[in-house]
């Protein structure tokens, strides 16, 4: 495990992506956690943690801005905490080294569309 006064410092720069681009952090971390030895259900719950904290931070700053669209953002939020409830489960049934190869091309098919535009 590397130094633990580095993560402050790692966490403030995903956080300043996360609020910058929408991310919520997990698309940056849970790469980074793997990449540090976590087994892959360690690294997205321990995510959620960072993503809970930058989000809310990163609401109260947009929120100043008048960049929030509160009830768009509450139906997606009853729909996503649905959902939230059968991911956990789902990834129980993933080893790591699967999970890996699956984040790995959804980052790549993400960034595709991006890049092309589509």
């Amino acid at each position: 495990m590397a130094q633990w006064y580095l993560y402050p410092l790692l966490g403030a720069a995903v956080g300043v992506v996360a609020s910058f681009c929408g991310l919520g952090g997990g698309f940056i971390m849970v790469p980074v956690l793997l990449l540090l030895g976590f087994e892959a259900q360690r690294a997205v719950g321990t995510t959620f943690v960072m993503i809970m904290l930058v989000a809310l931070s990163a609401l109260f700053a947009h929120t100043r801005l008048e960049n929030v669209d509160w009830r768009m953002g509450l139906l997606l939020g009853i729909g996503g905490a649905i959902g939230a409830q059968l991911g956990p489960a789902l990834l129980e049934l993933v080893p790591t080294n699967i999970f890996k190869k699956i984040f790995a091309l959804l980052l790549i098919f993400v960034s595709l569309r991006l890049l092309l535009g589509r």
